[in-house]
């Protein structure tokens, strides 16, 4: 877990990556905080091969919250340059989520009212979602259905984004095409209904996904990496199976994908994932086996002794850690440490 993983040139220093968790945090312009320069260079300098900071909306309407943060503007970039040197300085490497939210938005930080369940009204503050049909999540508001020129301009809107990422510096861009969020909301049958070239068969559902893959491959420098993290299913009958998460695995492949971050489930309010410790591990080997593409899961991977053995025993690349970093900024210098000062900040060895 401690040996680095070479992408298009890019060495990631080990295989225990911080996966990208909201925090809610930015003020209404979407620019990053003190807090997210906190947080985030901590999660760096406690030996995270990769940090992956949070799902970042590609415009205003495609935010969770009023308090997510955004990649579609200068002054954003202009913050973002900041905190993607910042993590670098400290021994990570800097990356970003892209996100599109579709009918997973408008709603409040979790820790407020109802919380993620709970609708923003539009006296409010609030805004109307677009998804692929008019169907909505839980008590949130009811979606529009996207034409064709909303969906030409998420393809653009992800691609603007893409080179943004670039701009202010980062390394790595992830597409977030999972936990029910747009791109997923188009893969799904569960809830994309639509009749014309962007519903019904697997090849429609795709088309999306797909289209948004190949215009950040195309517009982010081809000596960057490009990741999607992508659902292995939706832990619903009628849903997306491991078998059309291998068909579109080896979608992203042909599109020139170099990482998938695995992860299931999250796509409708009375479905969720089951709680098992690696959930998602077996799945990501399948994915790789049936794409050849390198692979991440993340997914109730918090037991160090867990995490280690699924990094030396099984065929996955790296892992995608979530909560645990939440809880200690400094898990991974735990699990990668000999028990020696060697591998700690010199900063922090009078402390061992």
């Amino acid at each position: 877990m401690a040996r680095p993983l070479t992408i298009r040139g890019l060495e990631i220093p080990n295989r225990i990556w911080m996966s990208p968790m909201c925090q809610y945090s930015a003020g209404r312009d979407g620019v990053p905080t003190n807090w997210h320069m906190v947080h985030y260079i901590s999660r760096a300098i406690g030996g995270s091969g990769i940090v992956m900071v949070e799902s970042t909306a590609i415009g205003p309407r495609h935010r969770t919250t009023a308090g997510d943060l955004g990649i579609w503007n200068g002054q954003q970039v202009e913050a973002h340059f900041k905190l993607s040197a910042d993590i670098r300085g400290a021994g990570a490497v800097a990356a970003i989520q892209l996100q599109s939210a579709g009918r997973k938005s408008s709603h409040q930080v979790p820790w407020l009212g109802g919380g993620q369940n709970s609708p923003i009204a539009m006296d409010e503050g609030g805004w109307t979602p677009m998804a692929p049909s008019a169907k909505r999540f839980g008590n949130l508001m009811v979606p529009a259905e996207m034409t064709v020129r909303d969906i030409d301009e998420v393809v653009e809107d992800f691609a603007h984004a893409a080179s943004n990422a670039h701009e202010a510096g980062y390394d790595v861009v992830e597409i977030h095409a999972a936990h029910g969020y747009l791109l997923h909301q188009f893969l799904s049958p569960i809830s994309n209904h639509r009749v014309d070239d962007y519903g019904g068969s697997m090849e429609n559902r795709m088309r999306l996904p797909l289209r948004v893959a190949r215009a950040v491959r195309d517009t982010f420098p081809q000596h960057k990496p490009v990741f999607v993290r992508m659902t292995a299913t939706d832990w619903i009958d009628g849903g997306i199976t491991l078998d059309e998460a291998s068909v579109f695995a080896r979608s992203l492949a042909a599109a020139g994908i170099d990482l998938l971050d695995v992860t299931s489930g999250a796509l409708s309010i009375d479905a969720p994932p089951p709680n098992r410790q690696a959930l998602n591990v077996e799945f990501a080997q399948t994915l790789r086996a049936e794409s050849g593409v390198p692979v991440a899961p993340v997914g109730q991977l918090s037991d160090p002794a867990l995490v280690g053995t699924v990094l030396e025993q099984s065929t996955v690349d790296a892992v995608m850690v979530g909560r645990a970093l939440l809880r200690d900024p400094y898990f991974a210098l735990r699990l990668l440490g000999d028990g020696s000062k060697a591998q700690w900040p010199r900063q922090y060895h009078r402390a061992l």
